[in-house]
């Protein structure tokens, strides 16, 4: 055998390896979310536990506090835990609109799967409804916390809950088995997503193909017409962004108002990642502020 040969081998051998470790990571482990210290520097930070899980509850620091709270989901393809892009948009909310943010740091794909993620989120809401009345409540959320915000929505509007007075939804993840056809044009602008891996990461938080079309992981398949307020941001370069207006067309059917904000030239979630044209960060953070404080 060539040295060549035994190399190449060698090499197969180490990916192999590599491959099985990070696959036994997520398989095995139980990933949670760390704040950062910059938040807990400039905001209230306190930790809870809700189902072995933990719950974020993110304040100003000074006294000037607003009734309206916010409950937020954050993406991460349901696999990734809150990054630091993450953190940091948030503590810039919580200091801009003086409003409470409560964000669970839900179960992730693929050691768990959606069902898990809603038998921690359903009551979680409801406790919350005991506790703030629902027109001093936003349900928001962005990539795959947009769909699970929207899928939340439907489930609690199935069960006769009210709902939150506003529902805002940042590249919102809504059809998780990505067969709208335009998403192969957008795809050619899109250099955060890839339609390919992030199918993957669907059908581990769907837990099988076979779940792709439950509402509950595509919220585009739910029954939308009890709801209301909602409000989408998204950027032309996103591949998400087809079944946004996929939505929008089912919400005209069904007499729901969907508002969509687009900005030309924008990618996934570019209000949190900051990446892009720094005018287009700027006017959607605004925009989405006066969303809020409406």
């Amino acid at each position: 055998m060539g040295i060549k040969v035994k190399i190449a081998i060698s090499i197969i051998l180490i990916i192999v390896i590599l491959t099985g470790l990070t696959i036994s990571y997520f398989l095995f482990s139980d990933i949670e979310s760390k704040e950062t210290k910059e938040i807990r520097q400039n905001c209230n930070v306190e930790v809870e536990r809700f189902m072995g899980r933990k719950i974020f509850i993110i304040r100003p620091k000074d006294e000037n506090v607003s009734e309206k709270k916010i409950l937020y989901f954050h993406g991460g393809s349901y696999i990734a835990e809150m990054s630091n892009n993450h953190w940091n948009f948030i503590e810039q909310l919580v200091l801009d609109t003086k409003m409470t943010i409560i964000i669970p740091d839900y179960p992730l794909a693929p050691k768990y799967t959606y069902k898990d993620v809603f038998k921690m989120v359903k009551p979680l809401y409801k406790e919350i409804l005991e506790e703030v009345e629902s027109n001093d409540l936003i349900l928001m959320g962005d990539s795959a916390g947009g769909g699970l915000s929207l899928a939340l929505a439907e489930e609690m509007a199935e069960e006769n809950y009210e709902l939150p007075e506003k529902t805002i939804l940042i590249s919102p993840w809504l059809d998780v088995s990505l067969e709208n056809t335009q998403i192969k044009e957008v795809q050619k602008l899109d250099k955060e997503l890839n339609k390919d891996t992030l199918k993957l990461a669907g059908i581990a938080y769907a837990g099988g193909e076979e779940n792709l079309q439950n509402f509950l992981v595509s919220p585009i398949q739910g029954d939308i017409s009890k709801l209301k307020n909602i409000v989408i941001f998204t950027g032309s370069n996103d591949i998400l962004m087809p079944d946004m207006y996929k939505l929008q067309e089912k919400g005209k059917k069904e007499n729901v108002e969907i508002k969509i904000n687009e900005y030309q030239g924008a990618g996934h979630i570019w209000l949190i990642t900051k990446k892009g044209d720094s005018n287009i960060i700027e006017k959607g953070y605004n925009d989405l502020l006066k969303e809020i404080e409406k």
